[in-house]
This record gives structure tokens, sequence and C-alpha cells, in this order.
């Protein structure tokens, strides 16, 4: 693409794509940590038929399976943690909470880059839990228990994601040749396998209950691990780092309001207001990070993103969640 237009609709289609994974979450109408079995199955599956059919899979040796079992540790975990608190909290709330992560990337910069963290860093914090005080600070204690629980997984979802870019970035560079699109499909694999036997543990049904729950699932896997990021990866090298942090708040913003319409939750202006604030914050946070998720996003995307570290990419928020 030679003109950023069209690489500008190509992100804001992206972003649009990716703020219904949330959705498909309740709509799928199984137990969480199946959701997620399905959900990566599903998406490794497309992708590695992909990868197959376009020659591009590569044999790999029993040390790359080996590493990309760290990654796929941690997404298993983010999934495990990110689908309870959505049918705790709603989809919305739920991937707000998750784009928290943009903080936790800031600081690791500092612990792997040694960069400093600014005013801009600390102004985006203070907006971020400033809104986020609104929405559920205020009435704490008038929430169920269940709910309460229900912010706290969200909040540590991007705990366990922030691990996740992080370790692929990793067992990326350092461990593998193999292309980042099969590593993808890799990683995928072997989170559906974890989240299988967390299942197992569980004793949950692996039964999907209709077409309805098939279609969420394919949908989950298809928009959640391949197209979803596929346009934003071919987007991102294009714009500026503003242009891209400020069009992925679609994401969580376009959630929260699938949430309002769909599940009707209400939602006070109070809290609208609380939803807002936390944007602006997660946006400051996002800019913060960017030389660290810079790295991480180019090294973990699939063959359509950004595939060196020379390239021009922007700050992330939670990918396809």
């Amino acid at each position: 693409m030679s003109s950023p237009r069209p690489a500008l609709w190509m992100l804001i289609a992206g972003a649009a794509l990716i703020s219904t994974t949330g959705v498909l979450v309740r709509y799928a109408d199984v137990p969480p940590t199946v959701s997620g079995f399905w959900r990566m199955a599903f998406g490794g599956l497309m992708l590695m038929g992909f990868l197959v059919l376009s020659r591009q899979w590569r044999p790999a040796r029993w040390r790359d399976w080996w590493w990309m079992l760290f990654p796929a540790a941690f997404f298993a975990a983010d999934l495990f943690l990110w689908h309870r608190s959505i049918l705790s909290v709603g989809p919305g709330l739920a991937t707000l909470l998750a784009n928290f992560q943009v903080f936790l990337m800031a600081l690791a910069g500092v612990w792997l880059h040694g960069e400093r963290l600014g005013p801009r860093y600390l102004g985006g914090l203070v907006l971020a839990f400033a809104g986020l005080w609104l929405l559920v600070g205020m009435d704490w204690g008038a929430f169920s228990p269940e709910y309460r629980v229900g912010v706290a997984l969200g909040l540590l979802t991007g705990v366990a994601y922030a691990a996740y870019m992080l370790s692929f970035r990793h067992a990326q560079r350092e461990r593998s040749a193999l292309p980042p699109a099969q590593l993808l499909a890799m990683s995928s694999l072997l989170c559906a396998g974890a989240l299988g036997l967390v299942a197992l543990g569980e004793g949950v049904s692996f039964a999907i209950p209709d077409m309805g729950s098939l279609s969420a699932l394919l949908a989950l896997g298809l928009v959640g691990q391949c197209l979803g990021w596929v346009l934003i990866a071919r987007a991102m090298p294009q714009l500026k780092t503003s242009v891209v942090g400020l069009v992925l708040l679609l994401q969580p913003s376009l959630a929260f309001v699938q949430d309002v319409v769909l599940f009707q939750r209400s939602t006070l202006p109070l809290e609208w207001l609380g939803v807002v604030v936390s944007l602006a914050g997660i946006f400051l946070g996002t800019l913060k990070a960017a030389s660290t998720t810079r790295e991480v996003v180019v090294e973990a995307g699939v063959s359509t993103k950004p595939s060196g570290p020379a390239a021009d990419t922007s700050p992330q928020q939670r990918p396809g969640e």
C-alpha cells in the first residue's frame, strides 16, 4: 500500500473485528476454559492449514516446540483468566481491564532496556486508575463477590498477556529460526493442549451444544487468532505511533458499547466518564510502551505482520480479545 489512507481503514477494520471477541465468548455458551480451548484449536489449525497450503510451513525441531511451551502457557493463563472475567463482569469491562497491560509493558521497557518512566507514563497511570475507580471503585462494596473477583481476573489477564508477549519475543528471537506465523500456529496448538488439560481437570465437557455455539467458536478462532490481526499488522508499519495507539482504542471502546447494546449493561453517566478517562490513560501508557511493544509485536505476529526488528510498528492494546 502506497498511501496511509488504506492502511488507516485496514487498522480500523482490524480493531473493530477484534473488539467482538469478548461478545463471541459470551455467545459460545460453553464453560470459559472450553471456549478458550476451541478458540485456540480452531485458530491454530486454520493458521497451520494456511501455511501448509501456501508452502510456508517448515520442519520444526523438538526444541522449537519446547520453547513455544512458555508463551503457550502464559496465553493459556491469559484466556483462563479473561474468559472468566467476561462471564463475571461482561465483555466491555473485561476488555478494558485487560488493556491495562500497556503499563506493564512500559515497566518491562525499564527492566529490559533501562528506559525511564516520565510524566506521560505517570499521568496515564493516574488517569487509567481514576477512570477505573469511577467505573467500579465508588460502589465496590455493593458489588457481588463474583463481580469483584471478575474485576481482579480482568487485571490479572493483563499480567498474563504481558508475560506472553515477552516470552514469545524471547523464544522467537533467541531460540528459533522458524517464521513468526509458524511459531504463532505452534503456540496456539500448544495453548489449546494446555487448556484442554485444565478442562479435563475441571471435569467439564468439550461438547459444542448447537450451531450457534459452533459459529461463535469458529469466529473466535478466525477473528481472534487470524483475520483481525492480519489487518492490523499490515497497517501498523505505515502509520504513526500516535495514530495507531488512538485507533486501537476502538477495540475496548467498541467492546464496551457492544456490551451495553447486546447484553443491556446498565451504565450510569459517571461510569461512561470512567470509561473515557481510563481510555485516555491507556492511550498515554500505550505511547510510553512503544519501544518495548514495537519489538514484541513485530516478532510475535503472523506472516502478514511486520517481520523484522527494523519494521516501524506501533504499540498495541490487547490483541484479539
